[in-house]
């Protein structure tokens, strides 16, 4: 189904879990990885009583100075070459209750152990991905604001007017979703086994090819046949503390995919675009992959590459892409790294850093500072096309 992940590393495995051994020594098991994912369009949906809405949307083309070739994409938002106009796109998020085998992984309801008591529902909407915080990228301050509006606007920085161009998240909250997991297709664990586990926590595991097709194939087309989603809005659905396996959820070498994005064609043609991801509390990825990490990498990608098939020259070798790649994938090149924390509401939040749009078609760059990167780790773009696979 040309499916791309995010995948996240476990920092590291077991900690405490020992595995029995002539010699009463602890064996570690090996290190895990989570990823994003994102796919392009696929599958039919019924776009139901708003057949006609789509997503706020402008086409680019530019040509690469890393190839000298034209390339040609569409992203969410209004275009920050030609305008400087103002876009909210329609957010629905919805939680999704895992219950695997009587364990509930549950994120409308407190957490003790690894969020001290707070609802990771809760924690999710007063983050900096729906509520303003501000942002300086490079000392330039970009705006008090969502984080991947404040990475639009940097993007484009030396384009858009700065004043006035913004691209936000209109949250909607959707009522939860309960899936119980067949024993087959879900596992868990203590997450205090982990090194970096929160003690007294949970991290749980699902097949992601059980999961997935839940969601694409039932829970997405309800929710349109009832007119609480449209292909012009976009619905998240979020899991708690859950990494999805590619393949049988005890098989931690499979682990982890943390979330992807990706699109169904609806039946007037329009793409219904909607995430699937992690909200992990426990801290079994490391920092890399708590909290709204993995939301600020899939988000982010979805603004910037919605079908997921906007194309670049070749890249890779760098973040989650050990080979090459050639989509405008902002969060891929940079998992793991991160943008300096951000607290609100007494909560500290970690977003993953992102890469700009002129790290993947050349220098000289147009965001803000002719950085490559919203963090400075990029300090010139991709480089040569890659070739190596």
């Amino acid at each position: 189904m040309n499916r791309k992940v995010l995948y996240l590393c476990f920092y590291a495995a077991f900690a405490s879990c020992v595995m029995a051994s002539a010699y009463g020594q602890q064996q570690r098991l090996p290190q895990m990885k989570v990823s994003f994912q994102s796919r392009s369009a696929h599958g039919t949906i019924s776009a139901g009583a708003d057949a006609a809405a789509q997503l706020p949307q402008f086409n680019y083309t530019v040509i690469s100075s890393r190839d000298g070739n034209s390339y040609s994409g569409v992203m969410v938002g209004d275009d920050p070459f030609t305008t400087s106009g103002s876009v909210n796109v329609p957010t629905e998020l919805v939680p999704v209750i895992l219950n695997i085998g009587g364990t509930v992984m549950d994120p409308t309801v407190p957490d003790t152990h690894c969020l001290g008591g707070r609802v990771p529902d809760t924690v999710i909407q007063q983050s900096p991905m729906f509520s303003a915080a501000k942002f300086v990228f490079g000392h330039t301050n970009v705006g008090t604001t969502q984080y991947i509006d404040a990475f639009q606007r940097a993007n484009f920085f030396a384009v858009e007017n700065r004043v006035s161009f913004h691209t936000t998240l209109g949250l909607n909250i959707l009522d939860p979703v309960l899936v119980n997991v067949p024993a087959a297709d879900g596992a868990t664990f203590a997450s205090g086994l982990f090194v970096g586990g929160c003690p007294g926590g949970v991290f749980a595991t699902v097949d992601i090819n059980f999961f997935a097709p839940l969601v694409e194939g039932q829970i997405l087309p309800s929710l349109v046949a009832q007119g609480k989603v449209n292909p012009g809005t976009f619905p998240i659905f979020v899991i708690y503390s859950t990494g999805m396996t590619v393949g049988p959820p005890g098989n931690l070498k499979k682990c982890c995919v943390g979330g992807f994005h990706s699109a169904l064609l609806a039946s007037n043609g329009a793409a219904q675009t909607f995430s699937i991801l992690d909200f992990d509390a426990t801290g079994v990825f490391g920092e890399g992959g708590l909290d709204t990490a993995i939301m600020s990498h899939e988000v982010g990608e979805w603004m910037d590459d919605p079908i997921g098939n906007n194309p670049t020259p070749a890249w890779g070798h760098t973040g989650q892409v050990g080979g090459c790649q050639n989509n405008l994938e902002v969060g891929d090149p940079l998992t793991g790294n991160l943008v300096p924390n951000v607290t609100l509401n007494g909560f500290t939040y970690h977003l993953q850093e992102l890469a700009f749009f002129s790290w993947f078609y050349g220098a000289p760059s147009i965001a803000v500072n002719g950085m490559f990167s919203d963090n400075g780790t990029f300090t010139g773009d991709a480089g040569p096309v890659c070739t190596t696979k």
